[in-house]
């Protein structure tokens, strides 16, 4: 009899024990801002030998994933059909165009589009207002090759939508875009272009 009253006695305090654990707090989902091609922003800037040619894209879509106020993960669509020049007007403009859409470069006819995917977003410690306040780690696409970038941005999350802001640089050679590459051809001299171009992007997201 004691034996079974001990025995009641620990299970009941077992019990007690795990009726009063504490529930472990379910982490929140992400929220899910759609990106607003119409409020967005790409403009391109590449350099050559004898000079310079810069331009715009536009954006086909995307989402940016926030947690609270943190952002946590984003899919950006760029439509690469789109590609523009905005530093020449009538034939040379057209020319440039068209060799940026072609083989030698993007071939829009077979890749209409490239993808930035964030991977990871680290906030910046004690980043100043109005600079750069995460370091992101992300896969670009281009013409189908996928390449790991790295940049810094400027993120705000704010009366339901997400303001972000990056500039960086990206090497078209890792992306088989080898035209006019003196790291590739000799002897090309002044018609060589930079292997790298610069890009900036503001993006617009609302829920």
């Amino acid at each position: 009899m004691k034996k079974l009253m001990m025995f009641l006695t620990i299970a009941g305090l077992g019990l007690s024990v795990f009726a009063g654990s504490p529930k472990k707090a379910t982490k929140k989902a992400a929220d899910s801002y759609t990106v607003d091609a119409s409020a967005s922003t790409f403009k391109w800037h590449a350099k050559k030998v004898t000079g310079e040619h810069s331009g715009v894209a536009s954006f086909k879509g995307g989402s940016i994933s926030v947690q609270g106020s943190s952002l946590v993960g984003a899919e950006i669509i760029i439509d690469m059909t789109t590609i523009d020049a905005t530093d020449l007007q009538g034939e040379w403009h057209d020319k440039l165009v068209g060799h940026l859409k072609s083989d030698d470069f993007f071939s829009t006819e077979k890749n209409t589009t490239a993808t930035i995917k964030i991977k990871s977003a680290t906030a910046i410690k004690g980043a100043k207002a109005g600079e750069n306040n995460y370091n992101v780690v992300a896969d670009l696409t281009i013409k189908g090759i996928t390449k790991e970038v790295k940049f810094g941005a400027f993120v705000i999350v704010k009366d339901g939508q997400v303001i972000a802001n990056a500039e960086f640089d990206i090497d078209r050679t890792l992306y088989d875009i080898k035209y006019g590459s003196a790291s590739f051809f000799e002897g090309i001299g002044d018609k060589a272009i930079a292997n790298t171009f610069n890009v900036k992007v503001r993006v617009v997201a609302k829920k």
